[in-house]
């Protein structure tokens, strides 16, 4: 949906981390607080329940009995201890912070002696450590482990977890690596943990070890072939053939394992492991123009190709992603709610790395409409798959045996801040906070040519709340009031601590067509680069812009080549995706059609779904009644006006249910 063109590197970027900025948000305040208040709560005794905590205890010997669950359980309880860390750095809250500790010791107990720790091996199958690293997960918990151990020193500024962390990864360290063996895991997730490791510790060998495991994968022969052919047959190693086989030979797609990552031009295999192991790749890739290559040409194939207008991504659930160039069903959409998160990491990281807009655009995208409808309103139940098209039948439920998706939900919510804004020039990689806590996603400092060196602050999203950061050496608060995505104004009020010389870049979003900005309530029209507005200027305190975007109800066309969507178009404002939902009309949904030039209407609704911005459209609907008794009858259809009425994607499911869709077909004429 961006309408920005192919990008020229601009300035390479640091994230503002989550722990120097507020939200305080009409749209996403109350989301943030239900996620804490509801869903961190209610996970934490899904994990007590389901015995992924009492794992860990058992492991460490403080209660008996046998491993309970999917071998990849402690994963899990790790996302939640990231998520529940970054609520603590926003709000002090005595009982989480209790549960906090407890569990950080029940991890702390299951730790071995040599620094090893995973539950599922340690009680289950103790002589099958790193003997499937196919498809067992051991280094992908391992990663969940030392993001959670990043979060959780940067909230809090203790080390309890941060320990058991950098002892498994100096644990792995001395397993793996140039010189020693050559491994790397079938689920992506350590690459870009151990890149946080390094930024936390100050230590380079973890970021060593992440560029070995991103430069080996690609092996031949790879490790996961050799795995199939060792005498000690451990569980799961049938996954390996029936996964990584291509016909009688190896073939790798589904771990992106079938060339290495330089050579990689197509996304393939299982979406929310390619988006794990892209987003490592762009934090390591600031110096290495082979891997920006790389990056480039699978954002390409990804966004042109691949990618549902939702964000959403991975079509088939047969390998939980990648299919085709333009196979995107609607009904039979998998669009996993982890997939969509992984790409919400990976578009952050992208436009961190070339400073362009339009890969802010896409983390919108995949934010406001395939991640956030993989949570209900009250934070209670839960969407692993995403389809666009339900017959009524497809709902959100409280828990999943393979539980990935909403603690993910939990901890990208609970850490939204860290995404809002970035700061470019040739001081951006510090700001004179200490580094190990303030910088949480930082990559390598930025290399930023040294005509675009000046200081910079790019807001990325649009989102109510104050940032703290430091441009020189001078503290700068922005703070922003708007009623995005609802509305399209923005007011930043700009707070150096004396007047500060830098330019403040504002994403003008691929979705807008026209936008209007102000200064100190002077119209002005600033240079436009990548996508941003520049606003270079001596600011002073209590500098207030104004950003005025047009947000029209927008009607949005598929390539013809996806097959699914042919004659059909989606309704979209602002950075939402719109559905209809049976219950709102007159019609059943397949009988339904837009024409082209209906006028399309925004209004609020404040009693429907918590007051939210609805379209309305003079629809048209094939009569019931003339279709009783046949079953085919002269055509063309004819057809009655109907009132059409949006609601937002990413909120349907949420009252009574009934059949959604989001692509919906042209009207062909009109009776």
């Amino acid at each position: 949906m961006s309408s920005h063109g192919t990008f020229t590197v601009l300035m390479k970027l640091n994230p503002i981390p989550f722990n120097q900025v507020t939200i305080d948000d009409p749209f996403w305040s109350p989301k943030i607080e239900v996620n804490r208040t509801a869903t961190i709560a209610a996970q934490h005794k899904y994990l007590q329940d389901t015995g992924r905590i009492n794992n860990f205890l058992k492991a460490g010997g403080k209660m008996d009995g046998a491993f309970e669950g999917l071998r990849f359980n402690d994963s899990d309880v790790y996302k939640w201890l990231e998520a529940a860390s970054y609520v603590l750095a926003a709000t002090p809250d005595t009982e989480l912070e209790r549960e906090v500790v407890q569990v950080i010791e029940a991890v702390r107990v299951a730790q071995q002696a040599d620094g090893y720790i995973n539950t599922c091996y340690t009680l289950k199958e103790p002589q099958a450590k790193w003997k499937n690293l196919g498809m067992n997960h051991e280094m992908y918990c391992a990663g969940h482990l030392f993001e959670a151990a990043a979060a959780h020193y940067q909230a809090t500024g203790k080390t309890s977890l941060l320990d058991i962390a950098k002892r498994f990864a100096d644990h792995i360290d001395s397993i793996f690596g140039p010189g020693k063996r050559l491994g790397y895991c079938g689920h992506e997730e350590i690459e870009l943990a151990l890149v946080k490791l390094a930024d936390v510790t100050g230590d380079p060998k973890y970021r060593a070890l992440a560029k070995f495991f991103v430069d080996a994968r690609g092996s031949r022969p790879s490790p996961f072939e050799l795995e199939m052919h060792q005498d000690y047959k451990p569980t799961n190693l049938v996954d390996n053939e029936r996964m990584l086989m291509k016909g009688d030979a190896y073939g790798g797609e589904y771990v992106q394992d079938h060339l290495p990552v330089r050579e990689q031009s197509e996304v393939v295999g299982h979406a929310v492991r390619a988006m794990y192991l892209f987003s490592a790749v762009a934090d390591l890739a600031r110096d290495d123009e082979t891997l920006i290559r790389a990056l480039d040409n699978l954002w390409e194939n990804l966004t042109l190709k691949r990618m549902y207008v939702t964000g959403g991504i991975g079509p088939s659930a047969s390998n939980e992603g990648f299919t085709k160039d333009y196979d995107l069903p609607n009904d039979t959409a998998y669009a996993e709610t982890c997939a969509a998160i992984g790409l919400v990491f990976w578009s952050h990281r992208m436009a961190m790395l070339h400073g362009d807009a339009k890969y802010a655009d896409v983390m919108e995208q995949a934010l406001y409409n395939g991640v956030i409808s993989g949570v209900s309103q009250d934070g209670q139940r839960f969407f692993y798959v995403n389809p666009l098209d339900s017959d009524g039948s497809h709902h959100r439920q409280g828990w999943f045996l393979c539980a990935c998706c909403p603690p993910n939900i939990a901890r990208l919510l609970a850490s939204l801040g860290g995404y809002v804004y970035a700061r470019g020039g040739s001081d951006s990689g510090s700001d004179g906070t200490e580094p190990s806590r303030a910088e949480p996603f930082r990559a390598e400092p930025s290399r930023a040519e040294p005509s675009r060196a000046e200081p910079s602050v790019f807001v990325n999203l649009y989102i109510s709340g104050t940032c703290r950061t430091k441009v020189g050496q001078k503290e700068i608060w922005i703070t922003q009031k708007t009623d995005y995505p609802w509305s399209g104004e923005v007011e930043l009020l700009v707070h150096p601590e004396t007047a500060a010389d830098f330019a403040l870049c504002l994403r003008f979003p691929g979705w807008c067509g026209m936008a209007e900005l102000f200064v100190n309530d002077e119209r002005t029209t600033p240079q436009q680069e990548n996508g941003y507005f520049i606003l270079r200027r001596t600011w002073q305190p209590g500098d207030k812009v104004k950003l005025q975007m047009q947000m029209e109800p927008r009607l949005v066309a598929a390539h013809p080549s996806v097959k699914a969507d042919v004659g059909r178009i989606a309704v979209c404002r602002g950075p939402l995706v719109y559905c209809l939902e049976q219950m709102d009309q007159k019609a059943p949904l397949p009988y339904v059609s837009l024409p082209v030039g209906s006028e399309m209407v925004a209004g609020t609704m404040p009693n429907v779904l918590g007051g939210i911005v609805v379209i309305r459209a003079e629809g048209q609907a094939i009569p019931q009644d003339e279709w009783k008794d046949c079953l085919y009858r002269p055509g063309p259809l004819k057809t009655k006006p109907t009132q059409l009425n949006f609601i937002s994607y990413y909120i349907w499911d949420n009252r009574e249910p009934g059949a959604m869709a989001v692509w919906i077909p042209v009207a062909a004429s009109q009776g």
